[in-house]
């Protein structure tokens, strides 16, 4: 297995959706590049997204944004299922099996491989005789096997049946799920970001951005609930894992999906945010981080306008809000 990101799968998932103005469908074309007070804004630009499978489909309708202003927007539906990389594996089936046969996973920032000796050393690892999660006679790896102990499994009121289960979620639970998002066509930075919601009381999107693939980028994994249950959920190596709500996708960025490189040394990008600003790697292309981002982690360059850059695989995190209005 490569370098590998943690990121677990949060065990719902929840996508921005927009209020409808003009339903009528529309081809999409190549954007423009506008100039405004606040330099200037790149368009999204649809033919980045990888279309030719079929699994990612785009047209444009009028949506009202976040700001209460009407604006043209991409509407995106998505199989959420990558044709640049494959899906999985997640669990290891045995103690002895490599780092080849299962995902990743993550703790206070760093990013682990999940190999049959991870599994087995669970309990040195949180430091709790709790943890058992193989045979120890033929060190078989006690994991979900069928949808419906995935759906157990990955819930967060997990019942006693189900501790120490390694969590692993196949895309043939979730081959008809299709999801749809909505981004504006010309980004519109606002006075003030946006929190993301998720919490108490909370009004902002969960989900951050999408892909080329058409792959989510995701809130955070609820790691601290799935470790309660004494269950493991890897995330593979594109950082992404499946659940029965949301289907396939992605809480870290491992650099395994589609990437566009900047001619100038900049760091790649990587899809859009749901404001649509560019999303972008964390390093440049000689490995240096950008240290003048903002509290939503974006900044400005005349190239590519206002944009953010992921966080790193480990934090279980991509960006920290939106700078612009959303759909909604």
């Amino acid at each position: 297995m490569t370098y590998k990101n943690f990121a677990f799968a949060a065990l719902i998932c929840f996508l921005a959706s927009c209020s409808k103005d003009d339903d009528t469908p529309t081809t999409p074309t190549t954007p423009t590049t506008p100039t405004t007070a606040n330099g200037t804004v790149i368009n999204v630009d649809a033919t980045k997204f990888l279309t030719s499978s079929g699994a990612v489909t785009i047209t444009t309708e009028n949506r009202t944004l976040s700001n209460g202003t009407t604006a043209a927007c991409y509407k995106i539906v998505t199989k959420s299922t990558p044709s640049d990389h494959a899906q999985g594996p997640w669990c290891p089936t045995n103690i002895t099996d490599d780092a080849t046969k299962g995902g990743i996973w993550i703790e206070a920032g760093n990013v682990f491989d999940v190999d049959g000796a991870f599994v087995k050393n669970l309990a040195t690892f949180y430091k709790n005789t709790k943890w058992q999660m193989y045979n120890t006679s033929t060190g078989a790896i006690t994991r979900t096997t069928t949808q419906a102990e995935c759906q157990a499994a990955a819930n967060p009121n997990v019942g006693l049946a189900y501790q120490n289960y390694c969590v692993e979620c196949l895309p043939s639970y979730v081959s008809t799920l299709t999801k749809t998002i909505y981004i504006p066509v010309t980004p519109v930075k606002l006075s003030s970001p946006v929190s993301f919601g998720g919490g108490p009381g909370s009004v902002g999107p969960t989900t951050r951005g999408i892909a080329f693939n058409g792959v989510i980028f995701d809130a955070g994994a609820p790691t601290n609930i799935i470790l309660a249950a004494y269950t493991l959920a890897p995330f593979d190596d594109a950082g992404g894992h499946i659940n029965m709500g949301a289907g396939y996708h992605y809480h870290a960025a491992t650099g395994k999906s589609t990437k566009i490189t900047q001619p100038d040394g900049h760091a790649a990008m990587i899809g859009y945010a749901l404001d649509g600003f560019g999303m972008y790697e964390r390093l440049s292309t000689a490995g240096t981080e950008y240290t003048d981002l903002d509290t939503s982690r974006g900044h400005y360059d005349a190239t590519r306008g206002y944009h953010y850059h992921v966080d790193k695989a480990g934090s279980n995190n991509f960006i920290n809000g939106l700078a612009g209005a959303y759909a909604q």
